[in-house]
């Protein structure tokens, strides 16, 4: 039986997402981006997830689409993949979350090669870690295609303008260390260890109260590039219904008690 394209385990609080074509270095499928979106939903669905992990099996990310099968227009996938991908139109933008974020927080753990769509994917997730042997890249005019996923409006905005029209105009990859010097990443670590440097951070966002968590991500977003008189405003309606739930309580009760509370999530 073959083993599916992208997996999906709940680990306590976490769900954690992996592509799975080692062998293809986990380039993007038709039965990958259905999975990813369904992932996504699931994920979002779950009250007892609170943080979502992204990473690949194999020692790598994501090194984008799976050129071969473009190329010969024979994607590997059955007709129950490609159905789905009829059946919505938007569906792989939602897999790659060009304009649709998950309500959970996103943590990116990369190893090896994180390229193209690896690279545009990334820009939709939250909180990064890269192993020191990664490799960031937005390579597509090297190969006389347009970035779709985003990234020529989302990575000017994440890292500065110069490097970021050096990587989509002349294809320039980052090492791990320059992706964290120029703020694409938020962690390197040694090889090998990047999944457990993002369980370690989804365990610390799991431990704080959900509601408040997706408050604050929902304000990140909706607030991205809107004019600060606007964005605070905006907060303010995300932010004070935080306040009547029964984490409000907890917290504060927690901590004059002197223990770690314990959030449901009410």
């Amino acid at each position: 039986m073959t083993a599916p394209h992208f997996l999906y385990e709940k680990r306590g609080h976490l769900a954690i997402c992996s592509f799975n074509r080692a062998e293809k270095k986990n380039a993007l499928s038709i039965e990958m981006l259905v999975r990813m979106a369904d992932a996504w939903d699931e994920a979002d669905a779950d009250s007892d997830v609170r943080a979502i992990i992204l990473t690949g099996t194999g020692g790598v990310f994501c090194a984008g689409s799976d050129l071969g099968s473009m190329k010969s227009g024979k994607w590997d996938a059955d007709d129950s993949w490609l159905n789905r991908m009829k059946e919505n139109p938007d569906l792989h933008w939602k897999a790659l979350l060009r304009h649709y974020l998950t309500k959970k927080p996103l943590i990116a753990a990369v190893e090896g090669y994180a390229l193209a769509g690896g690279t545009e994917i990334l820009q939709g997730t939250d909180i990064r870690v890269a192993g020191e042997g990664a490799v960031f890249g937005v390579t597509e005019v090297q190969l006389g295609l347009f970035p779709l996923g985003g990234s020529s409006v989302r990575l000017r905005r994440q890292i500065p303008y110069t490097i970021a029209a050096e990587m989509l105009l002349a294809g320039r990859r980052l090492s791990a260390q320059e992706a964290l010097h120029y703020g694409l990443i938020g962690h390197v670590v040694p090889d090998g260890q990047a999944l457990d440097k993002a369980l370690e951070i989804g365990e610390r966002v799991a431990a704080n109260g959900p509601i408040a968590v997706q408050a604050v991500k929902q304000s990140l977003i909706e607030n991205d590039g809107v004019p600060a008189a606007n964005a605070l405003a905006r907060s303010l309606q995300i932010g004070q219904p935080v306040f009547k739930s029964k984490d409000a309580i907890e917290g504060p009760t927690a901590f004059m008690e002197k223990r770690k509370p314990v959030f449901k999530g009410e």
